[in-house]
């Protein structure tokens, strides 16, 4: 398949389309998206990045397709993983919300406008210097190291990604005001043009949209030096992020292992980047300046790889006993929360679904360890609130209508709370 610039003309106009039509469409009244809105719109998303990929196919071209969904594949994991460090910062900053979709395609764009910057520099480096493969290679490993050094000792640096230098510098330069004003990035007060919250979420959220390119495009290099394959890999990795966001929002931190995933990942490019730079080696203190009979992977088996370990990842989170905890501790609080808001007439039979959904879940949260009980409760009173709640009103609804209480009602209750 011939890539010319009738063929990069069209596909930018697409991606600014696709980007409009979120903002006009989705983004510019604030609402929160429902499960099935972010259901079917990731689904558009994800079907549109992967019948891409089939126009490479349709034109006999299969090792760009080959690269691009093995591209995509890497970028859209490390893409969900950015989405932990977004959720962290929204929280920060107590972003309402209906306004949390706006940060979101900000994030996006920004991300696409930086790593569209990142993308054309590698290429020129390594246009200029072919040996920069050995540098990219050996950052990879390292970033797969610090992944892999920053889950087995708990770090928590992405908590302080929302105070991090450009949130300071403009907080410095600007004034800022503590309350949002809608989604505004400036208001008044007293007279004053103000900063908002809002603008200072954003600043934070392109900051570390920069950081992630860092890991993020010399890995999809690793894969591919075709500029283009990288960028609409990445392009299409990062649309959809924002349906997807609000899709699997309190399923995230279900992926227990995503981190030792993405490790494995990078730390393979890395490798296969090392390799490709021996292979193509110039360096006159490596081998005497000659190339270095190695075995490269082949993209084919790259892509192969990265599959299997995502799988391996995910299925490994679900199944494991903190994955399963996690589940049953998350079940429980929504479950609970969802009882206390039902409808006070709502049918016996919706009530009675209701009840057995609280008590399974509730039972379930009890009975887990409390090694992982400790570490997976971020929120203990509120948790405990929820909980306590839930069952007080299933307890006094049922003594007013003469019904027998399960036991876990009574426990909960007369330890006013869950167990913590």
């Amino acid at each position: 398949m011939e890539i010319n610039a009738l063929t990069w003309t069209i596909t930018l106009a697409v991606i600014v389309a696709l980007l409009l039509f979120d903002y006009f469409f989705h983004v510019r009244k604030a609402h929160t998206p429902t499960i099935k809105e972010a259901a079917i719109w990731s689904a558009v998303y994800v079907g549109f990045a992967l019948v891409f990929g089939l126009v490479f196919f349709v034109f006999g071209d299969t090792r760009h397709a080959i690269e691009y969904y093995s591209g995509y594949l890497t970028e859209k994991a490390l893409s969900v993983d950015n989405l932990f460090v977004f959720l962290v910062i929204m929280a920060s900053f107590k972003v309402p919300r209906d306004y949390q979709q706006k940060v979101l395609l900000f994030g996006i764009t920004f991300a696409l406008i930086s790593r569209t910057a990142f993308i054309l520099l590698g290429a020129a480096i390594i246009e200029l210097w072919s040996d920069v493969f050995y540098l990219f290679g050996i950052f990879l490993l390292l970033i797969a190291g610090q992944q892999l050094r920053g889950e087995m000792t708990g770090s928590e640096e992405n908590k302080d990604e929302a105070d991090n230098v450009m949130v300071r510098l403009a907080k410095r330069v600007l004034p800022a005001s503590d309350q949002y004003d809608r989604d505004r990035l400036f208001t008044r007060v007293n007279g004053k043009r103000l900063m908002t919250p809002m603008l200072l979420v954003m600043v934070a959220i392109g900051a570390t949209d920069i950081l992630f390119a860092f890991d993020s495009i010399p890995a999809i290099f690793g894969l591919t030096q075709d500029p283009y394959i990288v960028f609409t890999a990445t392009a299409f990795s990062l649309m959809g992020l924002r349906q997807l966001f609000f899709l699997i929002d309190g399923l995230l931190d279900r992926l227990v292992y995503l981190a030792y995933g993405l490790a494995a990942v990078l730390g393979f490019i890395g490798v296969k980047l090392v390799l490709h730079a021996l292979h193509e080696n110039n360096l006159p203190f490596v081998n005497g300046g000659e190339n270095v009979p190695v075995a490269e992977i082949d993209t084919g088996v790259s892509l192969l790889v990265i599959v299997a370990i995502l799988i391996v990842t995910v299925v490994a989170s679900l199944a494991s006993p903190k994955g399963r905890a996690l589940v049953a501790l998350q079940n429980a609080e929504k479950y609970s929360h969802r009882y206390t808001k039902l409808d006070p007439n709502a049918p016996a039979e919706d009530r009675r679904k209701a009840e057995e959904l609280m008590d399974t879940w509730t039972h379930r949260a009890e009975e887990v360890p409390p090694r992982l009980r400790e570490g997976l409760i971020e929120h203990k009173e509120r948790y405990s609130e929820i909980i306590r709640t839930a069952h007080e009103t299933r307890l006094a609804s049922a003594q007013s209508e003469g019904r027998d209480v399960p036991t876990i009602s009574h426990t909960i209750v007369n330890n006013q709370g869950p167990t913590l």
